[in-house]
């Protein structure tokens, strides 16, 4: 007859306990790219993960924007908008994922803590009160455009420097998703009504 061990129950009670409050040495600079075999310069790499960390903190900030805007929203045309604006918030959420994993891929670090996206961010922080929602619409506009040119000078740099991934997440996904939210968005501060009072 086999032999059973004897374990205490605080033995048992030792070994399941998870080791909370670890802390520990910063394993990589941020700034910083490891030796990934991509096939791409580990200079390359440096400047592209610069520009795509200035993207996605530009990208965080929209879409914290948009979900602002989406809870307060108001007017006659808020159910379209209340829709619209959460809508494009989760593609704008969907980018911030594509492009700081693009940011690994390359063997950088990604930095989207608040406090650093802050002090990153080259779009102007709206005020805590709730604005009038074309306000709303031309600041989303002025951050679309900060983050469309700095897509273009990228999409530039990437090809120039034999980035072919980089240039086509830029191009296919974020460049196209903010041109086409740009285009939804605008249209709603055209000045013209429904129905001309005027029209015979």
């Amino acid at each position: 007859m086999a032999k059973t061990k004897n374990i205490s129950t605080k033995g048992v009670m030792d070994a399941i306990q998870p080791i909370l409050g670890q802390r520990g040495p910063i394993i990589q600079e941020y700034g910083t790219v490891r030796n990934i075999p991509t096939g791409i310069s580990a200079e390359v790499r440096t400047e592209m993960v610069a520009a795509l960390n200035q993207v996605l903190a530009d990208t965080i900030t929209l879409a914290s924007m948009y979900k602002k805007h989406h809870w307060q929203v108001s007017g006659h045309t808020f159910y379209q908008l209340h829709l619209l604006f959460d809508k494009h918030y989760e593609e704008q959420n969907t980018l911030v994922d594509t492009i700081a994993e693009r940011i690994q891929l390359l063997g950088g670090v990604t930095n989207g803590m608040p406090a650093a996206v802050a002090r990153i961010t080259k779009i102007e922080n709206p005020p805590d009160g709730v604005e009038e929602a074309p306000v709303q619409i031309s600041r989303l506009l002025e951050a679309h455009e900060i983050i469309l040119k700095e897509c273009h000078e990228i999409a530039s740099q990437a090809t120039e420097k034999g980035d072919d991934g980089t240039n086509d997440i830029i191009v296919s996904d974020v460049m196209r998703t903010n041109e086409l939210q740009v285009w939804f968005i605008t249209s709603h501060l055209v000045p013209e009504p429904l129905v001309r009072a005027d029209a015979v």
